[in-house]
């Protein structure tokens, strides 16, 4: 294996990381905004607040290490992306700063009129930016993006129907993701209203999921046959994978199984990730520029080497001991929600 193979493997596995992870993030933004008016969604939205309250910014450390990895690995895929779509990526990273924001000020608001906007950016953005991420990766997937400075157009790379679809594959997918956590952050909360609440929604965005992913594969045979082909011949074990995995997944939250869930979840994305790494490969930019041409030279790849390295030896534990003072309950930055009892009085409390 080549350095220029081992340095876009190591932006895979950040890539993946972040769609996992962030993925979750921005899932439980949509669940925020979905959950209705302010006491109808206030048990659910106490919930995700105190989930997510202690990680959320800390997911986006994945995204900074897949623009550096691929910046200074792979200028030349860089400056592609990077300039014939910067119409969806600004709208991404701006859908990001107003996520931020929204989910700051929804706590610091004094009044009930500036809380409710905060949540409603907050909610929007966070099912804007992976919408216009997936039109991204849609455009990349779709070989609409040359090689060059500017060098696609500028509207219809990412304004198409495979890029739509793979968006709202994207959203849907990050509610699932996010809807499994929260089941298992409802548990660990001692809440089982919101227990049953979250099951319901990860079964409905699963099927959501599946049937966008289905609907996507066929507009990949129509307008992307080389990644099509990709997926259904080398990659096909990992799109088996994913379905085993997130089959699984539907089996264990019908049982009401306490452990698996999330970690079959996060293998369902995750093995679709590599599914179409392994789709494309050789290409970055799928039969306009491979790997090998877009690296970097051999002491800039040892040096990104060298530097994911070092990641593992410290910011992986780093995570790991936050997550794991997280799921501990030693780190809460709001108070969980009450325990809510069953009964004829509280069923009518039900989220």
């Amino acid at each position: 294996m080549s350095r220029a193979d081992g340095v876009a493997i190591v932006l895979w596995i950040a890539a993946t990381l972040y769609a996992i992870f962030g993925g979750a993030d921005f899932g439980a933004g949509l669940w925020s905004l979905l959950a209705g008016g302010s006491e109808r969604g206030r048990r659910p939205r106490e919930l995700i607040d105190w989930a997510i309250g202690p990680v959320w910014e800390a997911n986006h450390v994945w995204l900074i290490f897949v623009l550096v990895v691929l910046w200074t690995g792979f200028a030349s895929a860089f400056e592609a992306v990077f300039s014939t779509l910067f119409i969806p990526l600004s709208l991404a990273a701006l859908g990001i700063v107003l996520r931020g924001s929204g989910f700051a000020f929804h706590h610091s608001a004094r009044r009930a009129g500036g809380r409710a906007l905060a949540e409603t950016v907050f909610g929007v953005a966070s099912v804007l930016t992976p919408f216009f991420m997936g039109t991204v990766v849609g455009a990349v997937a779709g070989g609409r993006v040359p090689t060059g400075n500017a060098a696609g157009d500028e509207v219809t790379s990412w304004l198409n129907p495979l890029s739509l679809v793979i968006g709202a594959l994207f959203v849907s997918t990050c509610a699932y993701l996010s809807a499994v956590f929260l089941v298992s952050d409802a548990r660990r909360a001692g809440a089982p209203d919101l227990e049953r609440y979250f099951v319901d929604r990860a079964l409905i965005s699963a099927l959501a999921a599946g049937a966008l992913a289905a609907v996507g594969l066929v507009v990949l045979r129509n307008d992307a046959r080389f990644l099509f082909d990709g997926l259904t011949g080398d990659a096909l074990p990992l799109v088996i994978l994913s379905l085993v995995c997130g089959t699984a997944v539907l089996i264990l939250l019908r049982r009401g199984a306490r452990r698996g869930a999330r970690p079959l979840a996060a293998g369902a994305v995750g093995s679709v990730i590599w599914a179409w790494g392994v789709a494309q490969h050789p290409y970055l930019l799928p039969q306009k520029l491979t790997i090998a041409a877009a690296a970097a030279p051999n002491a800039t790849l040892t040096s990104l080497l060298i530097l994911f390295a070092v990641a593992v030896l410290v910011v992986l534990p780093s995570f790991a001991l936050l997550f794991t003072l997280v799921q501990r309950n030693l780190v809460e930055e709001t108070s969980r929600p009450a325990v809510q009892l069953r009964g004829a009085d509280a069923s009518r409390d039900d989220p």
